[in-house]
């Protein structure tokens, strides 16, 4: 059987090899905990639920959709402009998306040929990658740093690479990493991007989950933002609906409309009862955002403060569902992930799966309650692989 060249790039997911492990291990009868997947472990708003089970009784729900309907592009815009004072047009800078992955993986095929250059977050969230590697362009990685806050430096960027590069992937709040951009950074992306003629593609999947007030910035707030960019949001982690499969792509009416083209060759819309789930999220869904918040918050706070208990202190995250942790001195981030497997059956995932500057750290994603978090904790402090300071 013959291969495309590019399923080179593609190697068995560190996730699919932690799930054959975990197999392996609870035939072993290990009680595992697993906080290495990022998937909601709490139901839609009952209103979301409800919605969609009544459409889905319509006889005349099952067609095609073809697109995103003017109703949902509508639920968008006004999402939008109450969430973050962005004025968008239903009709020209707003599209569906099979969830903000189906995006973010179809978008380089789009904008960039084979060897063309685009800028991705270090460590990153690895759809880019998959995006990349099915427009064989090559990636050049911008390192999130702890001492620049986890904000890539644009100005290390070679003018060289600059010129050459066609987008630019941007994630805040972020996966694996939950940092916030600032109103400055963005406003430096914007010039930086209008001086080299790179499209800004912002990642904002977590934007409804932040704590203590640390509401992040929308980058289409940013002025000038739409000339340049693009932003993708989803459905799954706000409101708890990722195997719904629906999100949007809204900002540059021009990328909408290309993408639009590109997108009517690959499917068929998405399945109605879902948009109209979509709707009831998007114009009923504050309260609930707002609930949902205080719950990840909490367990937050319950596991970070768990943590520093035994000896292991984190830092508390400002946003997202994810604590990136820094692991202890003597390990990397493959044993250390296997160590806690094996002695503690806590799962977590390496950092080095996001990208080279991912090495040193660990994504612990907050999807169990607290009383699991604090079991979680207790299992670790067991292992032995952590003293109390």
């Amino acid at each position: 059987m013959k291969l495309a060249a590019r399923m080179k790039a593609f190697s068995t997911s560190i996730f699919s090899e932690l799930s054959i492990y975990i197999k392996q291990k609870c035939s072993e009868k290990n009680d595992m905990i697993d906080l290495s997947i990022g998937s909601p472990d709490l139901p839609p708003p009952p209103f979301v639920m409800e919605a969609l089970s009544r459409y889905a009784s319509d006889p005349k729900a099952y067609g095609y959709t073809l697109k995103g309907t003017r109703e949902f592009h509508e639920a968008v815009a006004f999402y939008y402009q109450t969430a973050h004072h962005v004025s968008l047009h239903p009709e020209t800078e707003i599209m569906y998306a099979i969830g903000s992955q189906d995006g973010l993986v179809h978008l380089p095929m789009a904008f960039a040929d084979p060897g063309d250059i685009i800028l991705v977050p270090d460590p990153g969230y690895p759809a880019y990658a998959t995006g990349i590697a099915m427009a064989e362009a090559v990636p050049y990685f911008m390192p999130l740093r702890k001492e620049n806050d986890f904000l890539p430096n644009l100005r290390e960027i070679p003018q060289e690479i600059a010129e050459k590069a066609v987008l630019m992937f941007l994630n805040f709040p972020g996966n694996p990493v939950p940092a916030l951009a600032t109103e400055a950074f963005f406003r430096e992306v914007v010039e930086f991007a209008k001086r080299y003629n790179i499209i800004v593609v912002s990642d904002f999947a977590y934007s409804e989950l932040y704590y203590d007030g640390n509401k992040p910035i929308s980058f289409l707030s940013i002025p000038g933002a739409k000339e340049v960019g693009i932003e993708l949001n989803s459905l799954s982690k706000s409101y708890n609906m990722a195997g719904c499969r629906i999100g949007y792509i809204c900002g540059n009416e021009e990328i909408i409309r290309i993408l639009s083209k590109f997108k009517s060759n690959l499917d068929y819309g998405i399945f109605l009862p879902i948009q109209q789930a979509a709707i009831a999220a998007l114009t009923e869904g504050a309260s609930f955002c707002e609930q949902n918040r205080a719950i990840y918050q909490s367990r937050r706070d319950c596991f970070v403060d768990g943590l520093a208990s035994i000896g292991w202190h984190v830092d508390r995250p400002k946003a997202g569902m994810f604590i990136w942790a820094e692991i202890p001195k003597g390990w990397n981030s493959l044993d250390f992930t296997y160590a806690l497997i094996d002695r503690a059956g806590v799962v977590v995932t390496p950092g080095h799966a996001f990208g080279p500057s991912g090495e040193g750290y660990v994504r612990i994603a907050l999807v169990e309650g607290e009383d699991k978090l604090l079991r979680a904790v207790e299992k670790l402090k067991q292992s032995g692989i952590f003293s109390a300071k």
